[in-house]
């Protein structure tokens, strides 16, 4: 169920449980006095409460008992609904202990209630406190509530199961797939390479001029086996090997800087834990914007920055490089595999020429703070 409709079966839940209690309420009341309006009151309160029981289950459940007690005590004999509800969502929340001891502060509170009112002697007190929370609706909310977190706690289970067998195919796949390229293509690209190397020697040596297309072979063989080692690297980059993430973004600042490229790293927001796949999609985007900066961009300077926001991780890499402004950009296989991380993440990713030079990367993650 989405945030905004649980928010309003919520508010719609405690409205419907206030009312119920004000009107058993006033149905048993005679004239008003001071102190039924009090106790009307407090059923109306302990009903609304419930309305943010999934945010506050505990705060909840003790305004609830609070506000049963309160009421007792004002000589309104109206059984704790609405401390069963709380006790539901508190225990479905996992407070098992907390409810536990709240409840019995309850049970005993109850009957001193009964007495405080002075309609009642002790007898009449305990059964009226008796009335106004059975022990066994206590157990049955109760366990009501530990049936649906166990069920929930299953499916999480279950879900997660399913996502750490998919991830292992995944990484069993991408293995096979690096095998592949490596055997079959590793080594007719080495061959290439050489040759070319070998061509361009022996031409240089007798005096004779390069040709063009040559020379263009030689590039492309160099390009090409530096694409496959990074290409494979990152395929074979799976969970037995250590996970590049967040923590490892100022070592890809620092190697920029060996380059030559004046690289600046800022962080800014507080910092919070985020998911490893999060952490990884920071990496690989960093790692491939300065990839490309060192590579196509010419530029002289570079700055990163990471963002924590409420709810998002924003990271941004830019250059002062020759990038013409309001050109698109020309989707390479490095720009596609971030947009691709990004958006199996619920991101969005931002690639362009900047308006005063140089290019920039955009990204926002989504950061589930709760998980």
């Amino acid at each position: 169920m989405s945030t905004g409709r649980a928010g309003v079966t919520d508010w719609a839940i405690a409205v419907c449980v206030a009312a119920a209690l004000l009107v058993t309420g006033l149905s048993g009341q005679g004239p008003a006095t001071g102190l039924d309006l009090i106790g009307d009151a407090l059923l109306v309160a302990g009903g609304l409460a419930l309305a943010v029981r999934r945010r506050a289950p505990i705060a909840v459940l003790a305004v609830t008992g609070a506000c049963a007690v309160g009421y007792q005590a004002a000589g309104i004999d109206v059984p704790a609904v609405a401390y069963l509800f709380a006790v539901y969502a508190a225990v479905r929340a996992g407070h098992r202990t907390v409810t536990i001891v709240l409840s019995v502060l309850m049970l005993a509170a109850l009957p001193l209630a009964a007495l405080a009112s002075g309609l009642h002697d002790t007898g009449e007190a305990f059964a009226q406190a008796r009335g106004a929370l059975e022990l066994a609706w206590l157990i049955a909310a109760g366990a009501a509530g530990e049936a649906l977190r166990q069920a929930e706690r299953r499916a999480e289970e279950a879900e997660r199961t399913r996502e750490e067998t998919a991830r292992r195919r995944a990484d069993e796949e991408r293995l096979h797939i690096a095998r592949e390229l490596h055997d079959s293509l590793t080594h007719q690209i080495s061959i290439i390479k050489v040759q070319a190397e070998v061509a361009v020697h022996v031409a240089r040596r007798r005096g004779e001029q390069v040709p063009e297309a040559l020379l263009a072979i030689q590039e492309a063989g160099r390009e090409a086996a530096r694409e496959l080692r990074a290409t494979l690297q990152a395929l074979r980059d799976d969970d037995t090997s250590p996970p590049r993430g967040l923590d490892h973004v100022p070592e890809l600042v620092e190697r920029a800087r060996t380059t030559g490229l004046e690289t600046t790293l800022t962080i800014e927001g507080q910092r919070h834990d985020v998911p490893a796949a999060v952490s990884r999609t920071v990496y690989r985007i960093v790692q491939e914007s300065l990839t490309n900066v060192a590579r196509h961009a010419a530029a002289a300077t570079a700055s990163v920055r990471i963002d924590y926001r409420p709810g998002t991780l924003a990271i941004r890499v830019d250059d002062d490089g020759t990038a013409t402004p309001g050109t698109a950009p020309v989707p390479g296989v490095g720009l596609l595999g971030m947009r691709e991380r990004v958006t199996a993440l619920g991101g969005r990713l931002r690639a362009e020429p900047r308006s005063q030079g140089g290019f920039t990367v955009q990204a926002e993650l989504p950061v589930d703070q709760t998980s």
